[in-house]
């Protein structure tokens, strides 16, 4: 009993050595850094299991929808830069968007206002969404694609073949 004992703290030993070591050498300032955004992920993921495996209220949904794009946004101005907050801030509307027209979606009897609401915040924020990217450099995506489409219109298009029955 003894040699087993002294081997678990041993074990325990090098673990905390392993994990002084990391934190040292900023391992844990690296994923806590960039990978917070799990705090609020993880939670609406669960959320959604919770309300699809078990027989609950849908109204679960609606925190789940919100935690889950929140979670998603952040994620994604954590990796690329918070610089893109400035241009992507609809994305707040579309998360409870969404989790209302999760609601709307799963409740019985489906809540007509709940519905329509969620759909009109979810437009409200895709035209946002557009007009901030109009004043980025996406403008310059959306002339190459009208300059695309235009030279198919005039050059790419098959011309229609006639065909005559005998």
């Amino acid at each position: 009993m003894k040699g087993r004992n002294e081997r678990l703290v041993g074990i325990f030993i090098v673990i905390a050595g392993l994990v002084i070591l990391l934190g040292q050498l900023g391992f844990f300032s690296f994923l806590g850094r960039n990978f917070w955004p799990l705090i609020l992920i993880i939670p609406g993921i669960l959320l959604h299991l919770f309300y699809f495996f078990r027989n609950t209220s849908a109204v679960i949904l609606v925190p789940a929808g919100i935690l889950t794009v929140y979670g998603i946004f952040f994620l994604i101005c954590s990796i690329w830069g918070w610089h893109l907050t400035a241009s992507l801030w609809p994305v707040f509307i579309t998360g409870v968007a969404l989790g209302l027209f999760e609601y709307a979606l799963f409740e019985y009897p489906r809540p007509a206002v709940i519905y329509r609401t969620s759909i009109i915040l979810l437009a409200v924020s895709i035209v946002l969404l557009f007009i901030t990217m109009l004043t980025t450099g996406f403008i310059y995506v959306i002339a190459a694609i009208l300059i695309f489409v235009g030279i198919w219109l005039i050059f790419g298009r098959p011309k229609p073949t006639r065909r005559r029955f005998r």
